[in-house]
């Protein structure tokens, strides 16, 4: 058996003290969804609920989390919003069109839409599938 100096102790300790950090500075993979799930709202367009809760924020009553999958070449209609809402690119990237302005989000990005003032489409461009999602400020 090998004699376990300070040498050793500290190294071991080291190590041991690096490996969650390592472990943790990783990236989880991106959320994938089969052909099927969720549900279909257009062609090549589908919307799988995530979640609800009770809202915290004094304007808010509810707060619902959802994906809109968006299939290379698909897009959303232009429509008025019909509650506030967060947007976050998970995955790819969309052209979106907010009150005629034209804009493209990428992987990462965050925009906004409010409640009966925004007018919003999105199409996507690029060759991969896009994942929006959306976080839904509920009043009632």
């Amino acid at each position: 058996m090998e004699t376990v100096n300070r040498r050793t102790t500290l190294a071991l300790g080291i190590t041991a003290a690096a490996t969650p950090l390592i472990a943790w500075a990783t990236s989880a993979p991106a959320q994938t969804y089969g052909p099927d799930e969720g549900k279909e709202i257009g062609p090549g367009v589908r919307v799988i609920d995530l979640g609800e809760g009770p809202s915290n924020i004094p304007a808010y009553k509810t707060v619902k989390l959802r994906d809109v999958v968006i299939q290379p070449g698909a897009k959303t209609p232009d429509r008025k919003m019909m509650n506030d809402m967060l947007c976050h690119m998970t995955e790819g990237e969309l052209s979106v069109v907010q009150n005629e302005k034209k804009f493209t989000v990428k992987k990462g990005g965050v925009w906004t839409c409010s409640k009966d003032n925004i007018t919003e489409g999105t199409q996507n461009t690029s060759n991969a599938v896009a994942i929006m999602r959306i976080i839904d400020l509920l009043t009632a």
